[in-house]
């Protein structure tokens, strides 16, 4: 097992290494130049060459790649000068709403699906789990745009249950202090991860009840529901380790649906108004940010299933 983590890890930092290069790449592929993207298409020769030589853009490309990579270990992820901001400030603001938002739907959605997709396998093919395969179908197919709109147009506009956005002056922590304006961004995150969810927990637990340690569990006189706990439930729940891991970047991106809709700034509403507005750093910081996120959360996939499953840790 030892050198399987030791191999996971190296080739998790020669993929940081090459996202590294192609975030480089993208920052030298502005229009026109990065001086020209910054101070503007009227800036004269004597500004750029003053705004290249104060940030090593005259140098050589390995030179500045170095001097980038240095920026990168010491947390600069480059300089927002549209809003006069760093780019690690800007995301350090509006992460911590993505995590409140996205990181409880993803828990929510857990805390249903799994039973969920364990009671369609043990009842498949039945009424129940026709039903509930239609249900997740539907959450599945509806595009979050529209699911959003419709919990806001039937529990906010309707009934008047929840409120329909949240206060633009209510963020990081204050979010948790008003549990209610949560419950409609919670749920539009929650209702399309907890169809795949379920998905996977119902065709993972069908293929464990018909393995043969199940057949001898029930030959030796275990009953149905401790055979469902002690062997299913958690051979069934590996691949949801590996769904997990895929999902860390759904921290900074999934919610821009629900940012967007609810009135949350968050990273993935930055990100697309970074783009309207054409503010490359921030663009490329969150791009650095989420690709990092891909990375780790793969390793962290990977070496989470291999110490839960002694037979993929007696193959590694």
């Amino acid at each position: 097992m030892t050198r399987f983590v030791i191999r996971r890890c190296a080739q998790a930092v020669v993929v940081v290494f090459l996202v590294t290069i192609v975030v480089f790449i993208l920052q030298h592929l502005e229009p026109g130049s990065e001086a020209r993207a910054v101070l503007g298409a009227h800036a004269s020769q004597p500004q750029i060459i003053a705004f290249d030589q104060a940030n090593g853009l005259n140098h050589a490309l390995p030179l500045q790649y170095l001097t980038y990579l240095n920026h990168l270990i010491h947390g600069n992820l480059g300089y927002s000068y549209q809003l006069n901001e760093s780019v690690r400030s800007l995301i350090a603001q509006d992460v911590v709403n993505d995590l409140i938002i996205v990181g409880i739907g993803i828990v929510l959605a857990l805390v249903v699906a799994i039973p969920v997709g364990l009671l369609q396998a043990v009842r498949r093919n039945r009424a129940i789990d026709h039903v509930a395969t239609a249900v997740m179908f539907v959450f599945y197919s509806t595009p979050s745009f529209l699911l959003g709109l419709l919990l806001v147009a039937i529990f906010a506009v309707e009934f008047r249950v929840f409120p329909s956005q949240v206060p633009g002056n209510v963020t990081g922590l204050a979010l948790l202090g008003q549990p209610a304006q949560l419950v409609l961004p919670v749920l539009t995150v929650a209702l399309v991860t907890m169809a795949l969810f379920s998905r996977y927990m119902r065709s993972s637990g069908i293929d464990k009840l018909t393995q043969d340690y199940i057949r001898t569990a029930r030959g030796k006189g275990v009953s149905g529901g401790r055979v469902i706990r002690k062997h299913v439930l958690r051979n069934a729940s590996l691949p949801l380790v590996t769904l997990l891991g895929l999902s860390l970047p759904t921290l900074f991106t999934a919610g821009l649906v629900a940012e967007q809709i609810f009135n949350v700034q968050g990273v993935g509403l930055a990100f697309y108004n970074a783009v309207v507005q054409q503010d490359y750093p921030v663009e490329l910081g969150i791009t650095l940010l989420v690709a990092l996120a891909t990375v780790i959360g793969n390793l962290a996939a990977d070496l989470a299933y291999v110490s839960l499953d002694p037979t993929v840790r007696t193959r590694s």
